[in-house]
């Protein structure tokens, strides 16, 4: 979870839902563990390790719903304050309403440690479910509240599909066409 908290230090989506910087990192810790928790179970976390890969810190993760579970059963998020959790939930129902309700798959967090940015991590970790995105012949989609995200996804071959505004963020939903791109 080391690499979801350093990648997205300066998300405007992560900020948004942990403003303040002395809880930043055991609140979105708290956050990326919940996350990783309901998507392990359906088998649609993909990482690389760079203590395997070469030796140091962090890594790269993809964290995807299947079509099966385009809307996993809520589970009690633990260890935020409660209005942290309502920022959460403003966000989610704001991007949720620009995201298909026919079977599509999800992106749920795409994140590289910045140690290792450039290394094309988080295109390999994305890779393998947009492979199987591919393979069941079904969109891809993801929503990002950083520009310059947009930019690396649409290199990826991603389109953003809708803009949803918020007061202090504006959700950009991209979808991808089901094919694998490395």
């Amino acid at each position: 979870m080391a690499t979801v908290v350093a990648a997205f230090v300066a998300d405007p989506a992560f900020r948004y839902f942990f403003p303040d910087d002395q809880t930043y990192a055991a609140e979105a810790g708290a956050f990326a563990a919940h996350l990783f928790d309901q998507r392990v179970r359906q088998g649609t976390v993909w990482l690389i390790d760079a203590g395997v890969a070469d030796g140091s810190a962090g890594g790269a993760v993809s964290m995807w719903n299947p079509p099966s579970a385009a809307s996993l059963p809520d589970q009690p998020l633990l260890d935020v304050p409660t209005a942290t959790r309502a920022r959460i939930d403003a966000y989610e129902a704001a991007a949720h309403t620009a995201l298909p309700t026919e079977p599509h798959w999800y992106l749920g967090v795409l994140a590289t440690h910045p140690d290792h940015a450039g290394k094309r991590w988080g295109r390999a970790v994305m890779a393998a479910g947009l492979e199987r995105a591919a393979a069941d012949a079904l969109p891809a989609y993801l929503e990002t509240t950083s520009a310059s995200n947009v930019e690396l996804y649409e290199r990826s071959g991603w389109s953003v599909a809708a803009t949803v505004p918020m007061p202090t963020i504006q959700i950009r939903v991209l979808r991808h066409s089901g094919t694998a791109q490395r």
